[in-house]
């Protein structure tokens, strides 16, 4: 999770956050060269004399023409990559269905014997010694280490957001609409996300808390759930 000092984005957890970090650092390359380009230009313009010059005014046009285009495409193409794997589902290992309240969420591990649980924000005044205050809930969402889970998304009242940021996931969950998101925890730990919606009067104290654990943990786990 994030700290009180930290500046750029929560550590990887996920394949899929990896790569959205990869093309953070590569547009902030890009608008760097071309936030230079336009000091130097600038600079040029202010400290030097101006004259004509021997550069025909349709060849500077043909460069401020082309070179945006180059760029748009540089960013496009990694860009629509992305898009493409977060969207791409296919057959994954652990289905979970979490549905937006006021405010909490209920979680629904569909491919397991209907196991169904609430997840509310723990309060302040029951908060164990080293837990997170506004982040910490009763009930954490158990997932299995480095297995594909598909999250279908909604809520039953007004607009949610499961977000997750360290896994790189943030779907809208809508009423009377299931979206859906995919990520696979690439190591065990914890990881802390909020909605990310404003749904109402109480919208920051429905955390959302993901634990990621080894398979025979998670079959334990799960064993000992009532039905």
């Amino acid at each position: 999770m994030a700290n009180h000092s930290q500046l750029g984005f929560q550590d990887a957890s996920s394949p899929i956050m990896e790569e959205l970090m990869q093309f953070h650092d590569h547009a902030l390359m890009v608008a760097l060269a071309i936030c230079s380009l336009v000091l130097y230009i600038l600079t040029v313009m202010l400290t030097e004399k101006l004259s004509s010059s021997s550069v025909d005014a349709q060849e500077i046009e043909l460069v401020w023409t082309i070179l945006p285009a180059v760029v748009l495409i540089v960013l496009a193409l990694p860009s629509l990559r992305i898009l493409y794997m977060m969207d791409e589902i296919n057959e994954p290992d652990l289905t979970l269905k979490a549905i937006g309240h006021q405010w909490y969420w209920t979680y629904e591990y569909t491919d397991l014997k209907e196991l169904t649980f609430d997840s509310y924000m723990v309060p302040t005044s029951d908060l164990p010694l080293g837990h997170f205050r506004l982040l910490e809930v009763d009930h954490r969402v158990i997932v299995p280490m480095n297995s594909k889970v598909r999250v279908i998304v909604t809520a039953d009242d007004v607009l949610h957001s499961w977000a997750v940021p360290s896994l790189g996931v943030k779907t809208d969950a809508i009423p009377g609409r299931l979206n859906q998101t995919a990520f696979l925890a690439s190591r065990p730990g914890v990881y802390y996300g909020q909605c990310s919606e404003i749904c109402g009067a109480n919208h920051s104290f429905m955390p959302i808390v993901v634990e990621s654990t080894p398979l025979a943990n998670f079959e334990n786990w799960s064993s000992l759930i009532p039905s």
